[in-house]
């Protein structure tokens, strides 16, 4: 079992959170006229990069979602940094 960090609550138990996706993979628009294919291509595909990865995740306890920088060979968390920016 894997520990995250959620900047909003802090350390907690990897069942806490769901993998949201990839940062910078943009959806196709506008989504009516998009064909399948391409469609499908979005869906299911991802760049599976070798090494650090940056992810959005979201922490299901708190709602608030995130950035993960995780390494995909080790799988261990490099850092996490809120997605939201506070206007204090």
């Amino acid at each position: 079992m894997q520990i995250f960090k959620c900047p909003f609550c802090g350390t907690r138990n990897e069942t806490e959170f769901r993998y949201t996706g990839q940062v910078g993979k943009l959806r196709p628009e506008p989504a009516s006229q998009i064909e399948e294919g391409e469609w499908a291509k979005y869906v299911h595909f991802t760049e599976n990069v070798r090494g650090p990865s940056r992810e959005i995740w979201t922490h299901m306890t708190c709602g608030e979602v995130f950035f993960m920088t995780r390494d995909s060979q080790t799988m261990r968390v490099l850092a996490t940094e809120a997605l939201r920016r506070d206007t204090q």
